[in-house]
């Protein structure tokens, strides 16, 4: 037989001294200098009460014992057979057969190869016994080759071996799928008779079947006489394990019907079967059949169930077997937490916690890792984290499971301290803890550290794991370097749902939302269903484009895959309408939804805002009905929709919901908010007041509200208070706090104020951005510094926005460099950059004030028939400014007359100051006349017209315009003049 085994093992020889010194101690020395002389009656008596406690800790860790309580088991199991040992040793019976064999047998059953090993080379004859423990202890340690070594040295030694040696070694060709090795233990088994015992029966059919030799198997069992239950569970087992589980389920059917009892084995082999295919109906129905499962049975139903989404049949399983007296194990402990966390049941889950530390479940790994996860979806990080610190024995799993619910809560920098402590204790990151890690970079837009990691990814060989690479690919698009996203996403082979979903949402964050559409239909093009991140995206694309031809296409890929009333996509599809002004079309939506969240209602109030606050607070009414509980976006939207319509009652009801429903002010989107309402309702002093009320050390955004609203609300001297103030505190100001800021400086002509911000704009590197080089640009036109100005403008990088162009030719305008402006004009459209209202605003101002006339009238056609810039009443009023002020009164006022809409005060008061100018009597009546009816208590026409009555001494007109305001009661009033002592260099 050896040859056909192939196997080539060396012999043990009984007198090797090389496992003696290994265990430190020598069975020789022991009985030449230690042994005690007694008489053969007394040594007989010794022999047997040693055999006998030796076959009862046999017996006692055979039983069959909880995973939980094994470990405890062998550990005294081992004491009891090292005491029994030492005094064989000691009286030189160590060797004899049936105790040296039962030690051995003990040894084996706790597992100490080493131990059984030594005592197995010092047998005086080893025999079947000695073998089958040998074989079988490395059997449950999963040494299948040593079994198969062993067994071809049994053999060697002319040991032929029993039924028992055959099933143990059938076993390990079985658990190791040598088929071939288990067809020469089959021709052994023929050659010693042993083909019809029911161990070897069982055997066989057990080994072919797990093999995937189903033939084999079946045709064994058919030829069986009568099978016993091994064999019934073999085959059983066999056909559950292809996914046959139909035919599985008939061959239960039968057994029962011959007779047979099934037992737990059986039970619980079919119910695995049912559980892996997800036939639960069938698999509840049989376990309504088991008399009393035990605790295997308990934890497939509850895993099967958990696994499944049946989260809620799991946990009334697990309540079902605690009254059952059932004792729950490790396994049932993972399974029901794993159930608990997918529904996120905080009270549920502690209370499990608190039994599994009543019945000491909870100082391992297994269960530790279970508790930090369940904790972790409960959003009670520091719960998980004080689990993981109160477990002494710490593995990978552990360590994921806490990165894992950090970097799921938004702990990212707690992921990466918590990454490094992980490599400092020892561990070895696996694809798991990368995944966690690349989220917390992606969440904290990191990608240094992103690239550092995937260095290491490439170094420890984890680059090719889709986990990964979905992973790096998601942290470089959230990161904005979608160049090297795409390269990634190219190179990987196996993509799925979740790596085209990185590319899509990474396109849709960066507003790129044409390679977002291209990615999609290249997605379904190669046969990849989309899933609700997807669809969701591809809509938020749609929303920010406000397409809603493309917005109903996606619409309908939800109503295909029946994604409609989901409550991400849902969210999304109400969000895409409103954006699209079809917030009938939300709301029909939103009435349909079974299920809704705190999203989809801050979404229809966005859309509802954008057409009446009333209708917004409707919405925000009917939530707190339903019991939902707003969020920070629920306030910050109907706060923006009070600044809007600038209702500041119902702006104070919502801050006065805010503090009712305890939110603090340290939630900086909604103290912004709340600043922002206030600041637009101009209460300056109520604005103030709040941001007293903010945490002592405010952010740059929160400094940047008051400045902001008070340069916007006129207030350019308080605005540069609060700045200085800002700069007090040590805040650093950003691109939006030096706008708003310089544009204070600019309405009040702060020179001086305006150099010291641009000093300080050098030294943070802000002179680089283009928005603040407009700003420095307009500043110090309206301070009249042109020569600042245009030095600014000239060393600007980049003059891609039209408002940097704007700032310089509306400065030259208004500063009287009409020549200069019409320049830079030319420039600008050398530079393909698109002119707008305001430039042409600029440019006609230019013209205007420097006489140019010919070249007014030529722009202001250019900007209605090339640039198709509709003219606004200031173009207008610009244009007649032009005529009138040069003297074109008559083409003026033929302007005015063919304007084709009314004109307004801002036209009649520009024609009136040209007719005082020119001192033309009549057409300034006229004009008078119509700004009168327009603006009847402003004093201005009257004060123009008596001008132009005294400017050609028509006194009585004077006496007659001055009596009219009397009569009327319009007061003129009186004028006011700043004299700044900035210098201009």
């Amino acid at each position: 037989m050896l040859p056909r085994f192939g196997i080539k093992l060396q012999r043990l020889k009984s007198n090797s001294p090389t496992p003696n010194h290994q265990l430190k101690f020598s069975t020789t020395h022991l009985v030449e200098h230690t042994q005690t002389h007694r008489s053969p009656l007394q040594e007989l008596y010794f022999h047997n009460d040693l055999l006998k406690i030796c076959l009862q800790e046999c017996k006692k860790i055979q039983s069959r014992q909880l995973l939980d309580r094994m470990p405890h088991r062998h550990i005294a199991s081992l004491k009891t057979a090292k005491a029994i040992h030492a005094r064989a040793l000691k009286f030189g019976i160590s060797k004899d057969g049936k105790l040296g064999n039962s030690i051995l047998d003990l040894y084996a059953k706790c597992g100490h190869t080493d131990y059984a090993e030594k005592v197995f080379s010092h047998l005086q004859g080893r025999d079947e016994l000695a073998w089958n423990s040998i074989l079988s202890m490395n059997s449950r340690k999963g040494l299948f080759e040593d079994v198969l070594e062993k067994f071809s040295s049994m053999w060697g030694f002319g040991v032929v071996g029993n039924q028992f040696t055959f099933a143990i070694v059938l076993s390990a060709c079985a658990k190791s799928m040598d088929a071939e090795l288990g067809k020469q233990v089959h021709c052994a088994v023929i050659k010693t008779g042993l083909e019809s015992d029911a161990y070897c029966e069982g055997a066989l059919i057990d080994m072919y079947a797990k093999c995937g030799h189903l033939v084999f198997a079946k045709r064994i069992f058919d030829g069986a006489v009568d099978p016993d239950t091994v064999s019934w569970t073999a085959i059983i087992s066999g056909f559950a394990q292809v996914g046959l589980t139909t035919k599985a389920i008939e061959i239960f059917e039968r057994m029962q019907n011959v007779g047979l009892v099934p037992d737990t084995v059986v039970f619980v082999t079919v119910l695995s079967a049912c559980v892996g295919q997800g036939r639960l109906e069938e698999a509840r129905h049989l376990f309504a059949q088991m008399p009393n499962p035990n605790v295997v049975a308990w934890n497939v139903m509850i895993s099967g169930h958990a696994k499944d989404g049946y989260v809620g049949e799991a946990i009334e399983l697990f309540k079902n077997m605690v009254k059952a007296d059932v004792g729950p194990t490790r396994s049932t402990l993972g399974s029901i937490l794993s159930a608990i966390a997918a529904v996120a049941n905080l009270r549920y889950g502690s209370q499990v916690h608190s039994w599994a530390v009543k019945r000491g479940l909870d100082s391992n790994v297994y269960a530790g890792s279970s508790l930090v996860n369940m904790y972790a979806k409960c959003r009670k990080i520091e719960a998980a984290k004080a689990v993981f610190d109160g477990l002494e024995e710490k593995n990978d799993v552990l360590w994921n499971a806490l990165l894992g619910g950090y970097a799921q809560n938004g702990h990212a920098r707690e992921v990466l301290e918590l990454f490094a402590n992980m490599k400092i204790s020892g561990f070895r990151p696996d694809k798991y803890t990368y995944t966690s890690v690349l989220s917390a970079c992606a969440c904290l837009g990191n990608e240094d550290t992103g690239r550092q990691l995937h260095l290491v990814i490439i170094k420890n060989e984890f680059g090719s794991n889709l986990y990964v690479q979905n992973s790096l690919l998601d942290m470089y698009a959230k990161c904005g370097s979608l160049i090297i996203a795409r390269k990634l996403f190219e190179r990987i082979g196996n993509r799925d749902n979740v790596s085209w979903n990185a590319m899509i949402v990474g396109y849709v964050q960066e507003e790129k939302e044409e390679e977002a559409f291209f990615m999609f239909r290249r997605m379904m093009s190669e046969m990849t269903s989309p899933d609700e991140v997807s669809l969701a995206s591809i809509l938020s694309a749609t929303a920010k484009m406000q397409d809603l031809c493309k917005g109903k296409q996606v619409h309908c890929y939800l109503v295909k895959y029946g994604l409609e009333k989901s409550l991400y996509a849902g969210s999304s599809l109400i969000d895409m309408y409103c954006k699209c002004g079809i917030v009938e079309a939300a709301t029909l939506l939103f009435s349909h939804m079974p299920e809704r969240s705190v999203v989809c209602v801050n979404a229809l109030i966005s859309g509802h805002a954008q057409l009446s606050l009333r209708g917004a607070a409707y919405i925000f009414k009917n939530m707190l009905c339903d019991g939902l509980k707003p969020s920070e976006v629920t306030f910050a939207t109907l706060l923006e929709a009070c600044s809007n319509n600038i209702d500041l009652y119902f702006g104070r009801q919502i801050h006065c919901c805010i503090v009712k429903l305890g939110f603090t002010y340290n939630d900086e989107y909604l103290a912004v908010s709340l600043l922002g309402m206030y600041m637009t309702a101009r209460r300056n002093s109520d604005a103030s007041n709040l941001f007293s009320e903010l945490p002592h050390r405010k952010s740059t955004i929160i400094w940047t509200v008051l400045i902001s609203g008070n340069a916007q609300n006129g207030c350019g001297e308080e605005a540069i208070i609060w700045y200085q103030e800002m700069r007090s505190h040590d805040a650093m100001p950003d691109q939006a706090t030096f706008a708003s800021v310089l544009k204070a400086c600019s309405s009040l002509s702060s020179l001086e104020d305006g150099r010291k911000i641009h000093s300080l704009i050098f030294f943070t590197g802000y002179d680089k951005d283009e928005l603040i080089g407009s700003a420095l640009v307009d500043m110090y036109a309206k301070c009249g510094d042109m020569g600042s100005s245009s030095r600014v403008f000239n060393e600007m990088i980049t003059k891609e926005d039209v408002i940097s162009w704007n700032s310089m030719i509306v400065g030259y305008a208004k500063n009287g460099y009409a020549k200069n402006a019409l320049e830079i004009f030319e420039e600008m459209k050398m530079a393909n950059v698109g002119p707008d209202e305001v430039t042409f605003l600029g440019v006609l101002t230019a013209c205007s004030h420097s006489g140019m006339v010919s070249e007014g009238r030529e722009i202001y056609d250019s900007m209605i028939r090339v640039y198709r810039v509709p003219p606004r009443v200031d173009h207008c009023a610009c244009m007649v400014d032009l005529f009138g002020r040069w003297g074109f009164l008559d083409e003026a006022e033929k302007f005015i007359d063919e304007m084709g809409v009314e004109p307004d005060s801002m036209i009649w008061a520009t024609y009136l100051s040209s007719c005082r100018l020119h001192g033309d009597d009549l057409r300034g009546k006229r004009a008078a006349e119509k700004l009168i009816e327009l603006e009847p208590q402003s004093s201005s026409p009257y004060v123009l017209l008596s001008n132009i009555h005294a400017a050609s001494g028509n006194w009585d007109g004077v006496d007659l315009v001055r009596k009219k305001m009397t009569e009327k009661g319009v007061t003129k009033v009186p004028g006011s003049s700043k004299v700044s002592l900035d210098v201009v260099g």
